[in-house]
């Protein structure tokens, strides 16, 4: 690395500083390797990094790293990136590309800043004994509703609808279990993240759903919003009918102190849906750069 590398700090799916999921947008005009991408998104202390550069098939190419993978796509990182890329003059609205390990993805602007992005029409995996969930989660099956499932519209994650939003606070992470629950657990040769708790309660009055997603080191032990995964479970709860609107507000990261709100509309008949629009906001917190240093 031999010269410096700007970036932007990102809070998604807010418009308040230090809510939502933040995210830092690098800047590398696609020069960087994965050994450094993986790095930089240790030291942040992120859930997910975006690397942006320029794309022969889209008006931005975006590529996204946890602290220990590049994974093909995610949502809150998506909107970070895009909040960055419009306020550097790198892209225009109202309507963009973006290319991304899981394609290229349509992004619509609104006047009064509203990013949407429409994820991939669903792809419905194998479903999960509710057992094995409960397990896992430190739960009782009795608080499960119907039959979790693997889903992805660009990243799979196995979705688990819970009864009520006591349950979904009660959930707890069995860390020593994990790997065992997810060996060989993938969809088209991604590997499924781990499971997505959702409830059809609102954290406040104005959300419908409300979402968890818990994560092991070194990762942060809890993702404040994750927008790929509110994809993937609009596309489960309207497919399985247990929402009766495709169009809703889903939030998460409240009882962390990080209160995240997106708009989702589910796309097409209950059973084939054709794709999921996961809208929200960004506001950036910060810009630095990122140094160049030896070796």
């Amino acid at each position: 690395m031999t010269h410096a590398y700007p970036f932007d700090w990102v809070d998604a799916f807010t418009d308040q500083p230090f809510g939502g999921n933040g995210c830092a947008v690098v800047h590398d005009g696609g020069a960087l390797d994965i050994d450094t991408c993986l790095t930089f998104t240790r030291e942040t202390g992120l859930v997910e990094c975006t690397f942006v550069g320029p794309s022969e098939i889209a008006d931005a190419k975006v590529r996204y790293f946890f602290p220990t993978r590049e994974i093909p796509f995610a949502g809150h990182p998506t909107i970070a990136s895009v909040t960055s890329l419009i306020a550097r003059g790198v892209v225009t609205g109202p309507d963009l590309t973006l290319e991304t390990g899981a394609g290229v993805v349509p992004i619509r602007l609104s006047d009064d800043g509203l990013i949407t992005m429409t994820q991939n029409a669903p792809k419905f995996g194998e479903t999960v004994a509710a057992d094995l969930i409960a397990r896992l989660a430190g739960i009782d099956v009795a608080e499960i509703v119907g039959r979790p499932q693997v889903v992805s519209t660009g990243l799979p994650f196995c979705i688990v609808a819970l009864r009520d939003i006591e349950a979904l606070r009660k959930v707890q992470l069995d860390l020593d279990y994990l790997p065992e629950f997810q060996k060989g657990l993938t969809l088209d040769g991604v590997p499924v993240m781990e499971p997505y708790f959702v409830t059809c309660t609102g954290a406040t009055a104005s959300g419908d759903t409300f979402g968890r997603l818990l994560l092991p080191p070194p990762s942060p032990a809890e993702d404040p919003f994750t927008g790929s995964a509110t994809g993937c479970a609009g596309a489960y709860l309207w497919h399985h009918g247990l929402i009766e609107s495709p169009n809703y507000i889903a939030e998460q990261g409240h009882d962390m102190g990080r209160p995240g709100q997106a708009q989702v509309t589910v796309l097409g008949p209950r059973d084939a849906p054709t794709g999921v629009e996961v809208s929200g906001r960004g506001v950036i917190v910060m810009r630095g750069e990122m140094l160049p240093h030896p070796g």
